[in-house]
Order: structure tokens, then C-alpha cells, then sequence
């Protein structure tokens, strides 16, 4: 897919922010687990990533594996306050903690995108452009 662009560039772009969630302690040991996360992606995190990182879709920033509120997210885009979760058949099995992590993102006004791993295998031209709607969508 040639990198998709929104119309017009989102609003809740703020320029000189860091791209990271400012206002949070963040433990030692949640710092390794997000660094052993990012060497043990899932493959359709990798395809994913391949897409994300570097700026490529929308010339928007997103980092993997950030650390919000003691979760870990699979990316996040601090530009367009966009989390994106990438579910594998695990989650079906954790219905209840995804519920109470979604409440506690969406109550720091971030937007959640989950994405299932078929998704990513089958659909990725779709994925990258829900993606890129959700980023040009104000917060």
C-alpha cells in the first residue's frame, strides 16, 4: 500500500511534544518487560510495525510497546492519541482485564484500535487505512 494520507492533518497535533505519556512512574521492571516485548513481537506485530515505524504511514510517530497507566500498548500514536492493539486468540481468554484497560486509556482521552491478527494477514491495505482514518479523526 502507498502510504495513505488523511485530507487534511489532525488537529491534536501538537508540535514539540516527545511522542511519550508524560504525568506516570514507571517501574524498572515494566521498562524490561516493554523491551523484551519489542525484541518478541508477534509476527503480525512485526508486519504491523513494518508499516508504523520510521514515520511511514502519515508521517505520524508511533512507538511500540509504550507503557500508559502501568499497560502495556502495542502502539501508540501520542499525536493522534491512538492506541493500537493488535489481539491474538489469547484475548478472548482476558475479556475482563482488555475491558478494564480500555477504561482506564479512554479515561485519559486516548482512543483504543483493536486489530486482530487475521486482520493483519489478510487485510493489511485495510488495516493501514483504518489506521490512517483514526489518526485524522479529532479526540
Amino acid at each position: 500500500m502507498n502510504n495513505p494520507r488523511p485530507q487534511q492533518p489532525s488537529k491534536s497535533r501538537k508540535e514539540g511534544t516527545h511522542n511519550i505519556v508524560i504525568g506516570q512512574k514507571v517501574t524498572f521492571a515494566k521498562q524490561q518487560l516493554a523491551k523484551e516485548f519489542r525484541r518478541k513481537m508477534t509476527r503480525e506485530e512485526k508486519i504491523l510495525w513494518q508499516h508504523l515505524r520510521a514515520n511511514r504511514l502519515n508521517n505520524l510517530h508511533f512507538r511500540r510497546q509504550q507503557i500508559i497507566d502501568g499497560f502495556l500498548a502495542d502502539f501508540y500514536c501520542h499525536a493522534a492519541a491512538l492506541v493500537i492493539e493488535v489481539d491474538g486468540k489469547i484475548h478472548s481468554q482476558q475479556v475482563e482485564y482488555d475491558a478494564e484497560r480500555d477504561k482506564v486509556l479512554k479515561a485519559r482521552g486516548l482512543r483504543l484500535l483493536r486489530i486482530k491478527n487475521e486482520e493483519v494477514r489478510q487485510e493489511l491495505d485495510n488495516v493501514l487505512m483504518r489506521i490512517s482514518t483514526a489518526c485524522s479523526q479529532e479526540t
